[in-house]
C-alpha cells in the first residue's frame, strides 16, 4: 500500500533527474548553446552577454552598442537614425528657437576664424569685436586649423558661461583679448523676406524650425502693410524640420477643410491635417520655388498648395522624402529618430522615392543619377515611376519621387568653363572676396543701398583685380575662360563681398537680380498666371 502510494513520487524524481542529466549531457557536447529561443532580440541581447563574458580582450560594451545602434537602424530606411547623447542637442540646435554662443557670423579663411558680422546686441558686439577680426584663441584651445563644426562647439556653451577670446584686428601689432559672457543667440529660419517690386513679396525659408511659422508671420504682416498682392516663396535647399511648422504655413492659404497632408503606418492610423479656414492669406497669388534640395517640410508645403490648385510650384522636382520620424530618448540623452508613417499629400501620393534598405548611399547618390541623366537641364529627362494622381482640378501629379514643380526651370550652367570651377573649388574667389571686404570696410560701409553698393563695386575692375590674384595663388589666367566666365564670376566676387560688408537679406536680393527662377516667376505674377488651369 505505502509503496503504491509513493509510485508517482518516484516516477517525477526519475523525470526531474531525467532532465538534469539531460540538461549536463546537452551543455557540454554542444559547446554551450544559449537554450533560449532564437528571435532577433534574444540572440543580440545574448550575443553581448556571451562577448561581455567570454571575449578575449577587454571591450567596452557602451562604445559597442553605440557603434551597432546606427548599423541597425540603417538596414531600415535612410531616415532612421540614431543620435548619440553627445550630439543630440547638436542635431536639434537648428531646429530650435535659438542657442546659447558669442553671437558672431563666421568663416574660416586661412585656417583662421574671420568674424563676418555680430549679432546686433549679442554678446561679442558688446564687447567691442568688429567684422574682420580675426579669432585665434578661445580660452586655451587653439582655433587656428580648426573645422567648422569645431569650432562653433567651443564658441558655443551654456548661457551665462565665460569665454575669453584672443583676437588680431587690422592695423594693429599686438592681439586684443575679449571676455564674452555667452547668450542666447536666435536661430533665423527665415534668409530674406522684402518687396521685389512693389506688389510681390518675396520670402526665402532655409529651414522648418520652431520659431518659423512665428518669423513667416512676422514678414507676411510687414509685406502686406507695404503692399503685397503676391508672394514668391523660396524653398530651395531647404531640408526640411518640422512638420508641424509646414502645415501651420500652409493652413495660412487654403480655405477651411482643404486637406494639408495625412500620415498613415503600420502601427499608425490614418491621421489628416486639413485647414482651419482663419488664414490670413487665403486669397494671396502664390508662386513657389523648389529644387533637388528640397525635402521633407518643404514637400508637405509644396505638396498642398500643389494639390489644391492653390498656387504653382516652379523649378526642378524636389528631393523626395516622405517618411515621418518620432524622436524617442534614453535615459542618457541620446536619442533615435524611428520612421513610424509615411506622409502623403492631399490628392494621395506618397513622394518618397524608392529605397533600398541597408544602401545609404545610393539613397543619397540619386541625386548625381538625375544630373547625369540631363534632369537638371531638361524637364524632359525628368523619370515618373511613380503612380499617377489628380488635384483638385484634375491636373496629373505623380507619386513615388519628390514634387514634379508645375513649371520646370532648368540650371544654367552655359558660361561655366573649367577655369571657373577652379576658382570657386579652390576657395579663390572667395578668399578674395573677404581679403577686399576687409580693405576696404570703411568705404564699403558708406553705402545705404545694395544698389548703390553693387553700382561702386562694378567700377572697381574686379575681375583684372581678382585674375591677379588668383595667379598669385597658382591659378593660371586662362584669358578666354576668364571672359567666357565673366557674367559668373563677377556675381559671385559681387555677392560675396555684398555678404561679407552686409547681411544675408542683401546678398540674397542681389542674387535675385538675375535668378532665373526668380525672373520666371516675376513674369509669371505680371501676367496674373498664379492659378494653375487644367491643360487638355
Amino acid at each position: 500500500m505505502n509503496k503504491t502510494r509513493l509510485t508517482p513520487l518516484y516516477i517525477a524524481l526519475s523525470l526531474i533527474g531525467g532532465i538534469l542529466i539531460g540538461t549536463f549531457y546537452a551543455n557540454h557536447f554542444s559547446g554551450n548553446r544559449l537554450s533560449i529561443i532564437n528571435t532577433g532580440s534574444n540572440k543580440i541581447n545574448f550575443l553581448l552577454q556571451m562577448i561581455d563574458d567570454k571575449y578575449v580582450d577587454t571591450v567596452s560594451m557602451n562604445s559597442l552598442v553605440e557603434q551597432s545602434m546606427p548599423k541597425i537602424l540603417s538596414e531600415l530606411d535612410p531616415h532612421s537614425a540614431y543620435i548619440s547623447a553627445s550630439e543630440a542637442d547638436e542635431a536639434n540646435e537648428d531646429l530650435k528657437g535659438s542657442f546659447s554662443g558669442v553671437g558672431i557670423s563666421f568663416n574660416t579663411v586661412k585656417d583662421s576664424v574671420n568674424v563676418m558680422s555680430c549679432i546686433k546686441g549679442g554678446p561679442a558686439e558688446r564687447v567691442g569685436i568688429m567684422p574682420g577680426d580675426r579669432i585665434t584663441k578661445a580660452d586655451t584651445s587653439n582655433l587656428v586649423g580648426l573645422n567648422q563644426h569645431d569650432i562653433m562647439r567651443i564658441l558655443r556653451g551654456p548661457d551665462g558661461s565665460d569665454v575669453r577670446l584672443k583676437v588680431y584686428r587690422r592695423g594693429r601689432q599686438k592681439p586684443l583679448y575679449f571676455t564674452v559672457t555667452r547668450g542666447p543667440i536666435p536661430v533665423k529660419t527665415i534668409d530674406a523676406a522684402y518687396l521685389i517690386n512693389d506688389h510681390t513679396g518675396y520670402i526665402r525659408v532655409k529651414s522648418f524650425g520652431e520659431q518659423t511659422y512665428a518669423e513667416f508671420m512676422i514678414a507676411m504682416a510687414q509685406l502686406s502693410i507695404d503692399g503685397m498682392e503676391d508672394l514668391i516663396l523660396d524653398l530651395r535647399g531647404n531640408r526640411g524640420g518640422y512638420m508641424h511648422i509646414a502645415i501651420q504655413m500652409a493652413n495660412e492659404f487654403l480655405r477651411k477643410n482643404q486637406l494639408i497632408v495625412y500620415t498613415k503606418g503600420r502601427k499608425s492610423p490614418r491621421e489628416d491635417y486639413r485647414a482651419d479656414g482663419h488664414g490670413s492669406f487665403q486669397q494671396l497669388g502664390i508662386v513657389m520655388l523648389i529644387d533637388e534640395g528640397s525635402a521633407s517640410s518643404s514637400e508637405i508645403l509644396a505638396g498642398a498648395i500643389q494639390d489644391n490648385d492653390r498656387g504653382t510650384i516652379m523649378g526642378r522636382r524636389s528631393f523626395g522624402k516622405g517618411l515621418v520620424q518620432q524622436p524617442m530618448e534614453f535615459k542618457d540623452g541620446s536619442l533615435v529618430r524611428l520612421t513610424i508613417a509615411r506622409y502623403y499629400t492631399p490628392s494621395g501620393r506618397c513622394i518618397q522615392k524608392p529605397y533600398e534598405p541597408g544602401h545609404g548611399e545610393d539613397y543619397e547618390n540619386e541625386l548625381i543619377e538625375r544630373y547625369e541623366r540631363g534632369e537638371f537641364f531638361e524637364q524632359d529627362s525628368i523619370r515618373q515611376t511613380g503612380e499617377a494622381y489628380t488635384t483638385r482640378i484634375g491636373r496629373t501629379v505623380y507619386g513615388g519621387g519628390g514634387i514634379t514643380p508645375d513649371i520646370f526651370v532648368p540650371e544654367d550652367t552655359s558660361d561655366i568653363t573649367s577655369y571657373y570651377k577652379e576658382a570657386v573649388f579652390e576657395g579663390h574667389i572667395r578668399q578674395f572676396a573677404f581679403d577686399y571686404t576687409d580693405d576696404n570696410r570703411p568705404t564699403l560701409n558708406k553705402y545705404e543701398s545694395v544698389a548703390e553698393l553693387e553700382a561702386y563695386l562694378k567700377k572697381q575692375s574686379l575681375l583684372e583685380r581678382f585674375a591677379a590674384y588668383a595667379e598669385g595663388q597658382g591659378l593660371r589666367r586662362r584669358n578666354l575662360m576668364l571672359y567666357r566666365s565673366r557674367r559668373l564670376f563677377e556675381r559671385a566676387i559681387i555677392g560675396n563681398i555684398i555678404y561679407n560688408a552686409r547681411d544675408i537679406e542683401e546678398y540674397t536680393q542681389y542674387l535675385n537680380e538675375d535668378d532665373p527662377a526668380v525672373l520666371k516667376a516675376l513674369k509669371l505674377v505680371e501676367e496674373h498666371g498664379t492659378l494653375p488651369q487644367k491643360t487638355e
